[in-house]
């Protein structure tokens, strides 16, 4: 296996794009439209990472009500989206140092079009020819599939890819496709949060990604 980084993928939310107040006031609402009590901030921390589907299958168990409260979220998401969304300070320089060194992905939970807005929206678009959202793949993190399907999309190779993620989802859905993980500490999880994952870089900054 060489030693060397040629491939880097992405998660977005957390690790790309600060876009966390947008998911957590979307999921207040939308508990609050359909008549459900308000969870703490922590319980949709803790999924973070994971499709809407998955999320809202947490409070409840009817189908039906799921796929209403994944399009109630949509459309408050999007209603709200750059209103809310801001980049991370340094990212935009730290990718586009990146990009001159090798291949680019996104791999996110969220669906397509929606990564793709968000990365429109802080100017970082151009680097990423590859994007694998949670309508791209029938399994998501944390199992491997869509981080080994930015692989296969990317023409790359496990051996020197890294998946570079806020959450312990993304830490586990790298170790699984067998390829290395960076955690990022500027998300909303912390260090210890992250630890039992074992990654096998720590970020404390986004100026941390030209060491990788």
């Amino acid at each position: 296996m060489s030693t060397g980084i040629a491939t880097y993928l992405f998660d977005l939310d957390g690790t790309l794009i600060d876009s966390v107040d947008l998911i957590l006031t979307s999921y207040r609402y939308t508990m609050v439209a359909h008549g459900r009590d308000e969870r703490d901030d922590r319980f949709w921390l803790a999924g973070l990472g994971t499709p809407l589907t998955a999320q809202f299958a947490r409070v409840s168990d009817d189908l039906a009500e799921v796929g209403r409260m994944v399009e109630t979220y949509r459309a408050y998401n999007l209603a709200n989206h750059d209103r809310l969304v801001r980049p991370y300070d340094g990212v935009a320089g730290a990718i586009a140092e990146l990009a001159r060194r090798g291949k680019l992905g996104v791999v996110t939970s969220k669906a397509h079009d929606a990564a793709a807005r968000g990365l429109r929206l802080v100017g970082l678009d151009p680097y990423f020819p590859v994007i694998v959202g949670e309508d791209d793949v029938t399994r998501h993190k944390p199992d491997p599939a869509p981080v080994l399907a930015a692989i296969e999309r990317l023409g790359a190779d496990r051996g020197t890819t890294v998946f570079v993620g806020d959450s312990p989802h993304d830490m586990a859905a790298g170790r699984a496709a067998g390829v290395r993980t960076a955690a990022v500490l500027w998300g909303p999880f912390g260090q210890p949060d992250l630890e039992p994952q074992a990654p096998d870089y720590w970020l404390q900054r986004p100026a941390d990604l030209a060491r990788l």
